[in-house]
């Protein structure tokens, strides 16, 4: 059932260990977020599972068998960092990198088009791809990641440079690839997009992993003690002492719960103070507390 399964996988340059004793599995059918700051070991992950590089220790499996060229033609990959070929016209270029995917030239042309104008690429599609802005660039290489239809499809930052209906027209093949039995693995730094979109997830840090599993367990294990409360008027009642921490973001503020403190507490003391509560709502942590959490300090 797993579409990956990294064993004990450790990887070095020079003195710098990159990837230390890592293991995960990543189930088939299932968009996984890889998550963790930079510098933790992401991109070095990703490229051993692609057989871009070997690793020094473990193991790596991919769709049921050791990584090897034939597992990258199993693989579409959009990474962080553009890759393309910038002075290629962007429907030759689609259709050359469909074709080194094993696709018919014709049925490359075919698919490119088809592309090309969900994304509203048509009418740049005779340009270069120099010619196009970043957020069309970005649109090109997840075309180009995907176009053969693969099993497997890792995506880096996806959503870099994307507008808001972009990044929601990405969101959507995502979770449509999923649903037509591809694997997805994510990696973001965008918590929300995680939690909306991910089943699991591993958090790697210096190299290690330090929170790996199903998302829904891991945030009902910390229990419901955070506090979104959108308010206007006076705000003093956030020193409360049951109140371990506050984020805000501007009329809407999210509190952390010292352990076994009461919300109604907190409630009382708004009312008291004259704050004008709209919303008052006691949630599991988010990702993004989870993440600093785990990472955050030294």
């Amino acid at each position: 059932m797993d579409a990956i399964a990294v064993e004990g996988v450790t990887k070095r340059f020079n003195s710098v260990t990159a990837v230390d004793n890592l293991s995960l599995r990543v189930r088939k059918g299932a968009v996984f977020g890889l998550l963790g700051p930079n510098g933790a070991g992401k991109t070095t992950t990703l490229r051993m599972i692609m057989n871009i590089l070997i690793p020094d220790e473990g193991s790596i499996q991919v769709l049921d068998q050791p990584v090897s060229d034939r597992t990258q033609d199993l693989i579409g990959y959009l990474p962080e960092e553009r890759g393309l070929y910038p002075r290629m016209q962007v429907r030759k270029l689609v259709v050359f990198l469909g074709a080194l995917k094993g696709l018919s030239e014709a049925e490359a042309d075919r698919r490119a088009r088809e592309w090309l104008a969900r994304f509203e690429l048509a009418d740049w599609s005779e340009k270069k791809l120099i010619d196009l802005s970043k957020g069309m660039q970005q649109k090109v290489q997840f075309i180009a990641a995907v176009i053969h239809r693969p099993p497997l499809v890792i995506l880096d930052e996806p959503f870099a440079g994307l507008d808001p209906i972009n990044a929601a027209v990405v969101k959507d093949i995502m979770l449509e690839l999923r649903d037509q039995g591809s694997t997805v693995i994510l990696s973001t730094h965008r918590m929300e997009q995680v939690e909306m979109m991910c089943d699991s997830i591993c958090l790697i840090n210096k190299g290690r992993s330090v929170l790996d599993g199903d998302l829904r367990a891991i945030k009902q294990s910390y229990g419901k003690n955070t506090l979104r409360i959108e308010f206007s008027g006076q705000d003093g009642f956030l020193n409360h002492p049951a109140i371990e921490s506050v984020n805000r973001f501007g009329a809407v503020v999210e509190a952390k719960l010292r352990p076994d403190a009461d919300p109604q507490e907190i409630l009382k003391a708004a009312v008291q103070a004259g704050a004008r509560i709209s919303r008052f709502e006691l949630l599991e942590p988010p990702l993004n507390d989870i993440f600093i959490e785990k990472v955050g300090h030294p």
